[in-house]
């Protein structure tokens, strides 16, 4: 422990003469705190007792026990300085205890004052600095021992003289039989190049820094930021006062990053989402009215002038079923960038997989399923079977996201493993409990456990530069017309509004494994219900109650094409239609009209928007129901309850809506 500063040093008188303990205590006890002690017994008595005793002062000549014997056992008590008081006598005695290390001073029997109050302050101070010593040792050793990286001192030859486990761990070695060897002993050929060129610099600047890929003892192949520092010269060059006595000593330090660039890759990964998904969001808007106003114009031609030749008639539905492809991958690219519309519940993993590979071991692909993964769900339907589970035996803690977006994403991974073993081979789908590793980037308020989903194959894998991309849109490593390239996207934009991440490990001919890391839960939470009424705008509608005579709807839109299909279809239904190309232009019309039943609104309007329109219109009559159509917007804007229908829509999407908002 290092003394404290303003503690006075404690100084333990051992002397079996009572007038000798209160003249020595006389004389100390002004500057010091005195402990006496009338037998050598008692005097080791208090040294286990007080640890902190700074100084012995002890008489030679003592019945049981002689100064010389106490002091070489208080020796094994305490590193306290010793002073011994002895007669001419006793000098043999004396000498044998001085050469021996036990005592610092002696002084003859009487002693002098001044010469005795100089001993005891020199073997003091002595105490402090040592004390001081043993714990800066301390301090550097503790944390040289418990550094996250490796740290190792060299002398003027090169040869180790400090380093901690860390640093000998790199050189498969224990800490003692690195020392005395130098770098050149211990590493192996590449590390070797390394050294050699960083010597070079050092040996010009007094600084190196490379980031190299080395194996460690596992084999396992990991980045290392190697820094080497030279101690004999200042940044600037200058040598620092007594620089010759640290001349050509060094510092290695070695920094296994190899998590830290992984979680800069990541990092960019999720930039790069961010910038696209904001891109998505700018021109989504216009896009959809363009798709809106082709598909609808297409399919107002049809009802209006159906094609009479069967190669026309081909045409429109090859620009009809095009336009809706064009919507549905608008969709899906959108879903990645930004929060879904998740049904989010705790999900036992362990029964999800269950129920999943019960479907799969059957062959048999869900309907929600192939409504999303379409062609590639059903030409794989007859080798899903194939895929192999692990699931635990033991419970797991549960998760909380969507369970059939988790499902649809676990299923999109086992069809993407098999088609990258196009000759068969092993598929697995696993689920474990993991501790949060270093590096992970998920929300830190859901504590350290996780759950991992892992897929793996053994099939043709990935390079670095195609991992590096496998998350981009419309990128994928299967032939032309075989895949979208959104289907990895989605996934990983579904797990990171889930809070957690997707890690990706592959090898070229080696196979692939992807892990789906998701938080566990630490706190009990309500379900989440859906508070708003979402339509893709394909979906063909169920029974609806018939048009009412005399039902009069106002669409507003700014853009003409996408008004104009809108009043079409509505017209066509048999209702009647006003249109308004901006919401002030509308809240102007249902001021003059109070006959209008429903008001269908585009969201996103320059000037006001379609949130702003309800809420003013609905100031005058609240009970005016409103059909949001939108191409991008962040429902988490618009009023809850309402109901929302997603562009390009069909007709059957707008006039199941538009029927049941009227007959609600």
């Amino acid at each position: 422990m290092l003394p404290e500063p303003d503690k006075r040093s404690v100084v333990l008188i051992v002397d079996d003469e009572p007038e000798i303990l209160v003249a020595l205590t006389d004389l100390l006890e002004d500057t010091y705190e005195v402990l006496p002690a009338s037998s050598g017994e008692r005097g080791l008595a208090l040294l286990k007792e007080r640890p902190d005793v700074a100084v012995i002062v002890s008489d030679q000549r003592m019945p049981g026990m002689t100064g010389d014997v106490f002091l070489a056992r208080a020796r094994l008590l305490s590193s306290a300085g010793a002073i011994l008081l002895t007669g001419y006598a006793d000098i043999t005695a004396v000498e044998a205890a001085l050469n021996q290390g036990q005592i610092s001073f002696f002084a003859y029997k009487p002693w002098d004052d001044e010469t005795l109050l100089s001993m005891v302050g020199q073997a003091a101070s002595r105490y402090r600095l040592e004390k001081e010593l043993q714990c800066e040792q301390l301090l550097l050793r503790g944390l040289l021992d418990n550094l996250p990286f490796g740290l190792a001192f060299k002398e003027q030859s090169g040869r180790f003289i400090r380093l901690n486990s860390q640093m000998a761990q790199q050189f498969g070695r224990s800490v003692d039989a690195c020392v005395g060897h130098t770098e050149e002993e211990l590493v192996d050929a590449t590390r070797l190049d390394s050294l050699k060129g960083a010597e070079r610099v050092l040996n010009s600047s007094g600084r190196d820094q490379q980031i190299l890929q080395l194996a460690g003892p596992d084999g396992q192949a990991r980045w290392h930021d190697l820094t080497r520092v030279r101690l004999d010269g200042a940044p600037d060059g200058t040598p620092p006062a007594g620089a010759s006595a640290l001349e050509n000593y060094s510092i290695l330090i070695d920094r296994d990053v190899t998590d830290l660039l992984a979680m800069e890759q990541r990092l960019r990964q999720a930039e790069k989402m961010q910038a696209i998904g904001t891109l998505a969001g700018g021109i989504a808007h216009d896009f959809n009215n363009l798709l809106t106003a082709i598909l609808g114009s297409l399919e107002l031609v049809m009802d209006l002038e159906p094609p009479k030749e069967p190669g026309v008639s081909r045409l429109f539905h090859n620009a009809l079923e095009a336009a809706r492809r064009g919507g549905a991958l608008t969709q899906k690219l959108l879903d990645f960038s930004r929060p879904r519309h998740l049904v989010c519940q705790q999900v036992d993993l362990r029964n999800l997989m269950a129920s999943l590979q019960s479907f799969m071991t059957q062959g048999k692909v869900p309907d929600e399923i192939q409504a999303v993964l379409g062609a590639a769900a059903l030409s794989s339907s007859s080798r899903i079977s194939t895929v192999q589970f692990d699931i635990p035996s033991t419970p797991l803690p549960v998760v909380w996201t969507d369970a059939t977006q988790l499902e649809l994403a676990v299923f999109n991974l086992c069809v993407n493993a098999l088609d990258a073993q196009p000759e068969g081979g092993a598929t697995t789908v696993s689920v474990r409990q993991a501790n949060r590793p270093l590096g992970l980037t998920g929300s830190a308020t859901h504590g350290e456990a996780w759950v991992v989903v892992q897929v793996m194959d053994r099939g043709v894998g990935m390079t670095e530069e195609m991992q590096a991309r496998i998350f981009d849109p419309f990128f994928t490593t299967k032939g032309i017309g075989q895949g979208t390239g959104l289907g990895l996207s989605m996934i990983y934009g579904f797990i990171s509004h889930c809070g957690g991440e997707v890690r990706v490990e592959s090898v070229p001919g080696g196979g692939t494994s992807i892990e789906l890391w998701l938080p566990a839960m630490v706190e009990e939470r309500a379900p989440v219900t859906p508070v708003r009424s979402v339509r893709s705008g394909q979906a063909t509608p169920q029974a609806l109650p018939p048009v009412q005579h005399g039902e009069t709807i106002l669409v507003v839109d700014d853009e003409p094409g996408v008004r104009a299909v809108t009043a079409g279809f509505l017209r066509r239904a048999g209702y009647d239609v006003l249109e308004s190309a901006s919401g002030a232009e509308a809240l102007s019309v249902i001021g003059d009209k109070p006959g209008i039943a429903l008001v269908v609104m585009d969201v996103m309007m320059p000037g006001m928007n379609g949130d702003e329109v309800a809420r003013r219109l609905h100031e005058v009559r609240p009970e005016l129901p409103v059909l949001f159509v939108t191409g991008y917007a962040d429902l988490a804007l618009l009023p809850e309850g309402v109901t929302v229908l997603h562009k390009p829509y069909t007709r059957d999407a707008l006039l199941g809506d538009v029927r049941a908002m009227l007959a609600a």
